[in-house]
């Protein structure tokens, strides 16, 4: 496939997207603007950074006093809580999985239940569940971290059935990119 089928293409997408969002298609680069400018333009007008490591993920601004007062109340870096959001739901309250998982933290049904979380599309209820979650986690595995990462993604059984992080592709690869937007979200210490 050619660079200009590649870049057809995405200008063709990102035309239905923000239609979709109202707003101006990214029309083909023309008149000396390079698609890179474009591309910046256009995710910048439809809320998305432009590089991951410049910025805070979309939507994260809207709930971060409710994510420093859940991690002020289990006693966990906000830094690390939004990680684990941006990767569970990408900041979306109303994000779904198809195991059943639902709201900014993913939890599953009967997990937010045994929090005390009786809508976990409610952002305030799905941010302090999920906190008190991961601190269960934390708890559970002596601060480490990464194996409260992997429990939360894999469960506490799978941790301890492994003596770590499980070999599983998915939670391996979790746990990393939690890690990694928790450090670019100025996480107080590395791990």
């Amino acid at each position: 496939m050619s660079i200009a089928t590649i870049q057809s293409r995405v200008t063709e997408i990102q035309s239905m997207i923000a239609a979709c969002n109202g707003q101006q298609p990214v029309q083909a680069p023309a008149n000396g603007t390079s698609f890179d400018q474009q591309l910046q333009g256009a995710t910048g007008q439809l809320g998305v950074a432009a590089s991951p490591a410049t910025a805070g993920a979309p939507g994260d601004s809207a709930y971060s006093a409710q994510i420093d007062a859940a991690a002020q109340k289990y006693g966990i870096d906000p830094a690390l809580l939004k990680g684990l959001i941006k990767q569970e739901s990408g900041f979306n309250p109303n994000a779904g999985s198809s195991a059943g998982a639902q709201g900014l933290t993913q939890l599953m049904p009967g997990t937010a239940r045994s929090l005390g979380c009786t809508n976990p599309l409610d952002p305030a209820q799905s941010i302090d569940a999920g906190a008190r979650y991961l601190r269960q986690q934390l708890d559970t595995f002596g601060g480490d971290v990464r194996k409260a990462l992997a429990a939360y993604n894999a469960g506490p059984g799978a941790v301890q059935r492994y003596g770590g992080v499980p070999p599983y592709a998915e939670t391996q690869n979790y746990v990393q990119k939690v890690m990694s937007y928790a450090n670019q979200f100025g996480m107080a210490h590395q791990l």
